[in-house]
């Protein structure tokens, strides 16, 4: 079985994390893709939404896919929230899978991968989502400094560029507007019924 794993924060789920996902499963002919959401992102700033309610935005927002599975290994209390860390655990829940990393250009351009090594040497691929902004000479540095042997299970998804992000979402939900049609419609039900992001001080 061929696997997708698309980890983040998802804080919130948005329609782009959906679109990047269908499109690896099926450019990468996967057989189920996996949503990792973590806890603990060690280069980015926390998630504002709990854990509880970012899986459940999740489980909403990938239902309609019979191919999607949220995945909680992340969250576990042993979760380093490394990318290392976290392929060993899942090779034990799937030991027969092979598996494809699914991330955005600015993910892998704008963070420090510790490890970046060992990473890849779990997968069979590592997908990579072009992203506006992501000039395709730092994409090409980051891609160079990996070795040689391990270069090539690295690719590129044959995608269109999606500005839609989480912090898109976030900031326009700060600003008292409305995220329908970039949020699943589920997605956004909870939003406004959970009072996250603050969305209950605008209403």
């Amino acid at each position: 079985m061929k696997l997708g794993i698309f980890g983040g924060t998802f804080d919130p789920v948005h329609n782009a994390h959906l679109f990047v996902a269908e499109q690896a499963r099926l450019l990468e002919e996967l057989d189920r893709v996996l949503f990792v959401p973590t806890k603990n992102q060690q280069h980015r700033n926390q998630a504002l939404a709990s854990a509880q309610d970012r899986c459940a935005m999740l489980s909403r927002a990938i239902a309609p896919n019979d191919a999607f599975v949220l995945d909680e290994t992340d969250l576990r209390d042993d979760a380093t929230g490394l990318t290392a860390d976290l392929l060993p655990k899942l090779q034990e829940r799937h030991p027969h899978a092979r598996f494809t990393f699914i991330i955005g250009a600015d993910s892998l351009v704008n963070s420090t991968w510790m490890r970046f090594d060992e990473v890849l040497e779990h997968l069979e691929r590592f997908v990579i989502a072009p992203r506006p902004g992501v000039r395709p000479e730092a994409l090409q540095r980051a891609i160079g400094a990996v070795p040689h042997r391990l270069r090539e299970k690295i690719g590129t998804l044959n995608m269109p560029e999606i500005a839609e992000s989480a912090t898109l979402v976030r900031t326009l939900l700060a600003q008292g507007r409305s995220v329908r049609y970039l949020v699943p419609d589920a997605v956004w039900e909870h939003i406004r019924s959970h009072g996250l992001y603050n969305v209950a001080a605008h209403a």
